[in-house]
């Protein structure tokens, strides 16, 4: 074989992330400590990274090493188990630095929810076991070209005692980073399973392939199956969840939404800033700062009071999502745990646009310039909020209020 098909072959080759070790956190008051200590590192360079397009490879290494990776895990499992309340503000605090480098480890949190919700208790240990010494688990769920997010294309069959994966997805968030992929598929039965995908395993590719104009650092692009094989013993039954009441779309919509908060603070931040140290005043306003502009003072205000507004809907979503889990989950209260958290969405979408586009109107032409790259707010959170239409969180919660209409039970709700 010659050299340039040796590169070929090489090129095609999947290769795993190093395995470093991690630490495990041990309660609510070390996750936030954790989360704040790696948000100051990632909001260095968090808009080069945006302009360059370049990968967060060392704080995704700083998210898994300081314990943040682990901190859903039930304490019965080895895990500190945090407060819902905890989860979302580790979510926000990260996102307000770099929420590409908060999108990326989104879809652990939701997968570790399911893995509690629908795998054997062997599959239970051994996944959960693996996020707590380090292993990071990534998305291959969504798929371009069907109907809708729920159809899939992807197929696992029998092949003696092991499946065989073969399909294409997208939208692979966290994906490039991990070390376990996890990949819905229908098997012979025409059921969704959940088949956990060891990284360099043949037949794997992953592509760096994302062109979206927001949440440009988060690699969410293709993955290709081809003849991947899976041990039996990895192909978790995730149908089964549906077969009873569930959190699944709450606990992953509560990420979502904190992550929308995030980007709300960021941009609120940095319009503040601007104004305090770069903006000019406008002629009219007759005062020396643009600080002292009575139309931006209170601009900033609203901003400030809208986004706290946010939080407070986000906060109580979590303490929702607390009472709900500390008693026997029923259609009833799973479904209020919905609610709550489409409650909060709606306002972190509302204000992680709103803020991110207000900037520039009380920052001025200069906030534009190309150095600054404060779009990447607004991008950001345009494309990360199109995960759903909030259009959807208003009926359901008004089919809920007006008419007792139970939510649907999926990931987006």
């Amino acid at each position: 074989m010659s050299s340039l098909a040796d590169a070929n072959v090489q090129s095609d080759l999947d290769i795993a992330p190093l395995l470093l070790p991690a630490q495990v956190l041990r309660n609510d008051a070390q996750a936030i400590k954790a989360a704040h200590e790696l948000a100051q590192v990632a909001r260095v360079q968090a808009a080069r990274r945006d302009r360059q397009r370049k990968l967060p490879w060392s704080e995704i290494e700083q998210f898994t090493r300081s314990g943040l990776g682990s901190i859903a895990i039930p304490r019965e499992y080895g895990g500190p188990q945090v407060s819902f309340v905890t989860l979302a503000e580790v979510f926000a605090i990260i996102s307000a630095a770099d929420p590409a480098l908060g999108q990326i480890p989104q879809n652990q949190f939701g997968i570790i929810n399911l893995i509690l919700g629908s795998a054997t208790e062997q599959q239970k240990k051994l996944l959960l076991q693996s996020v707590l010494e380090g292993w990071r688990i990534g998305n291959a769920g969504p798929e371009r070209g069907t109907k809708d997010t729920l159809e899939l294309k992807a197929r696992i069959t029998a092949d003696g005692d092991d499946y065989v994966i073969n399909g294409q997805k997208f939208y692979s968030t966290g994906a490039l980073f991990a070390h376990w992929v996890a990949v819905k598929a229908l098997n012979d039965d025409g059921k969704q399973v959940l088949a956990f995908v060891r990284r360099g395993t043949p037949g794997l590719r992953i592509v760096d392939d994302w062109s979206g104009f927001g949440q440009r650092t988060t690699a969410s692009g293709t993955i290709l199956l081809n003849n991947v094989r899976v041990d039996a013993g990895l192909v978790v039954d995730n149908w089964k969840i549906n077969e009873k009441p569930n959190t699944q779309g709450a606990v992953s919509q509560l990420i979502q939404a904190a992550i929308d908060a995030g980007i709300a603070r960021g941009a609120i931040d940095d319009a503040i800033e601007f104004v305090k140290t770069r903006a000019r005043p406008w002629i009219d306003a007759n005062v020396e700062r643009a600080s002292d502009d009575l139309y931006v003072i209170a601009d900033i205000g609203k901003l400030k009071i809208e986004l706290h507004a946010a939080e407070a809907l986000l906060r109580k979503a979590g303490q929702v999502l607390d009472q709900v889990h500390a008693a026997p989950l029923t259609a009833e209260s799973a479904a209020r745990a919905s609610i709550a958290v489409a409650e909060a969405k709606v306002l972190t979408t509302e204000i992680s646009l709103l803020a991110s586009e207000k900037l520039f109107e009380l920052a001025g032409s200069r906030a534009t310039l190309a150095e600054f790259n404060l779009d990447r707010h607004w991008r950001n959170a345009r494309v990360h909020t199109l995960h759903d239409p909030v259009r959807w969180k208003y009926h359901a919660v008004g089919a809920w209020r007006l008419n007792g209409k139970l939510p649907a039970r999926h990931s987006w709700i």
